[in-house]
């Protein structure tokens, strides 16, 4: 197993952002998401996951 992929989480955003609230739009966002299906490889950070499970219910993380 390679050490690297312990360390970053690959976010793929899933659902679109039509009618979820304000905050969520600015989390995925930080996240580093635009559109459906755009994926960010971010570190694996108490943040990162912080702001992951705030909107689980929009993306998938592997």
């Amino acid at each position: 197993m390679n050490n690297k992929s312990n360390k970053t989480l690959k976010i793929t955003l899933i659902k679109s952002l039509i009618g979820t609230k304000q905050s969520h739009r600015a989390t995925i966002r930080g996240l580093g998401l635009r559109k459906i299906n755009s994926t960010a490889e971010l570190e694996n950070t108490a943040a990162v996951r912080g702001m992951v499970q705030k909107v689980q219910y929009l993306v998938k993380c592997e």
